[in-house]
């Protein structure tokens, strides 16, 4: 996955100015304390930082 593919679901799945907020602002344990933006800048996957993202916002399977 490309980190705008990332993007767009999370835009999709969020809303525009949630899914920024939450990149931005919102930490995440399972992304070793680190911010949506952090890990993407550290080198996480955006395939892996989404599946993070999903499972702490309960995305229905048909949807990841």
């Amino acid at each position: 996955m490309r980190y705008t593919a990332l993007r767009q679901r999370m835009v999709e799945e969020l809303g525009e100015i949630r899914a920024d907020t939450l990149a931005r602002d919102h930490v995440l344990a399972a992304l070793g304390e680190r911010t949506v933006n952090e890990a993407l800048e550290d080198g996480w996957d955006p395939k892996r930082v989404w599946s993070v993202l999903c499972e702490a916002f309960e995305v229905p399977k048909s949807r990841r």
